[in-house]
């Protein structure tokens, strides 16, 4: 009995062993015209292996592509598209640039100080009230998430003066959420959560 461990190791396993041995008969027909519909065949089986990936774009392409890795390459047959080549498979991919900007607060992150840029610019309206109660929180939940004994509501007043050049504060009475749930005070869901 031989199992497979013992077998050789396939290149594309979820395609199973069948279709690989396919390739490698396909391999060995010396007609290219007989070649050519054997490749052919095996696309039609592994289109009807996945069914419900036909919808993906370049579908048929990936195949093809797929068919000449199975076939290491040596497949010599008319393809329809230009198949991915070995150097391209195993090219490693260039390094991302990483945006490199001072942060004040690193724990607020980039986007707060975006925000408080816009907030600072915006005049003084509901709308700016409401946003400043949500950085608010989301100042207070970065606090806790990166240091929870550094986490206070005065100390988030403190760094939104000192973010906005004294030009925002707080709104008087303003209620922080809860870290623990992540509900805003208010909110339906909080109430909910009460009522149990």
């Amino acid at each position: 009995m031989i199992y497979n461990t013992q077998r050789e190791k396939m290149i594309l396993p979820e395609y199973g062993r069948t279709i690989q041995e396919m390739v490698d008969i396909c391999l060995q027909i010396e007609d290219r015209s007989e070649r050519q519909i054997c490749a052919e065949t095996i696309i039609e089986i592994m289109r009807a292996m996945n069914p419900n990936v036909r919808q993906q774009p370049d579908y048929e392409h990936k195949l093809w592509d797929q068919l000449a890795i199975l076939s290491d390459y040596k497949l010599d047959i008319d393809y329809p598209y230009e198949v991915i080549q070995r150097e391209e498979m195993n090219a490693k991919p260039k390094p991302l640039k990483y945006p490199m900007q001072r942060i004040r607060y690193r724990h607020y992150g980039h986007l707060t100080e975006a925000f408080m840029k816009e907030l600072k610019e915006m005049p003084d309206s509901p709308e700016r009230t409401r946003l400043t109660e949500m950085i608010a929180n989301y100042m207070k939940r970065s606090l806790y998430n990166w240091n929870r004994d550094a986490m206070d509501e005065r100390k988030v007043a403190a760094d939104i003066d000192n973010y906005t050049e004294g030009n925002v504060n707080l709104p008087e009475g303003m209620r922080f959420a809860s870290v623990s749930n992540g509900h805003l005070p208010g909110s339906n869901a909080s109430k909910k959560k009460r009522r149990k």
